[in-house]
């Protein structure tokens, strides 16, 4: 005989949004949104750090907000929002706030630019001009064993700007277009 199958671990078909993309699959719903994402989805934005959502390097954003992935079973991210660090940009058009961490080199080994990359966004998208202090203030239950403390912070600095600059570039014009033959004052 084999072991019981309790109906609370039984796969199922889930249905997701992930990275404005409808999808399904099968899981148990209190199986980890991080591993449905890892290894169903084949997103390997999100890592497995610590297992406890202590460490950061699970962070997704799940409606906007940041949100550690190894403790969401995924049954709670039914009917929202999942964006995970492909959904931001990609290789040949990174978003503004991965554009930041490039620019300004903030890795070492890497292992935690997921969570420091999707906290910084999920900050940006709640306050598009937040202080530095602030940003530190968010970045602080993110883990870095490598020391790049210094990097990172420049790079959600930078991630401000560029952001900024992206929205001035996508603004409407404060003037009305002028019909032809119109002369403005």
């Amino acid at each position: 005989m084999g072991t019981p199958v309790h109906p609370s671990s039984t796969p199922s078909p889930i249905r997701l949004q992930v990275n404005a993309r409808a999808c399904e699959v099968p899981a148990a719903p209190g199986t980890a949104l991080l591993h449905v994402l890892r290894n169903d989805l084949e997103l390997n934005g999100p890592k497995y750090g610590c297992g406890l959502g202590e460490c950061g390097a699970c962070t997704v954003l799940i409606d906007g907000v940041a949100a550690r992935s190894c403790v969401i079973p995924v049954r709670a991210a039914v009917g929202r929002e999942v964006t995970t660090l492909e959904g931001l940009g990609s290789r040949q058009c990174p978003g503004p706030t991965q554009q930041a961490f490039i620019d300004c080199q903030a890795a070492q080994c890497g292992y935690c630019l997921n969570g420091m990359i999707m906290t910084v966004e999920a900050l940006l998208r709640r306050n598009p001009n937040p202080t530095a202090q602030e940003l530190r203030n968010e970045l602080h239950h993110n883990l870095c064993r490598c020391g790049t403390h210094v990097e990172i912070m420049q790079a959600a600095l930078r991630a401000v700007q560029l952001r900024a600059q992206r929205a001035a570039l996508q603004a409407p014009s404060v003037f009305p277009s002028s019909s032809a033959g119109e002369v403005q004052p």
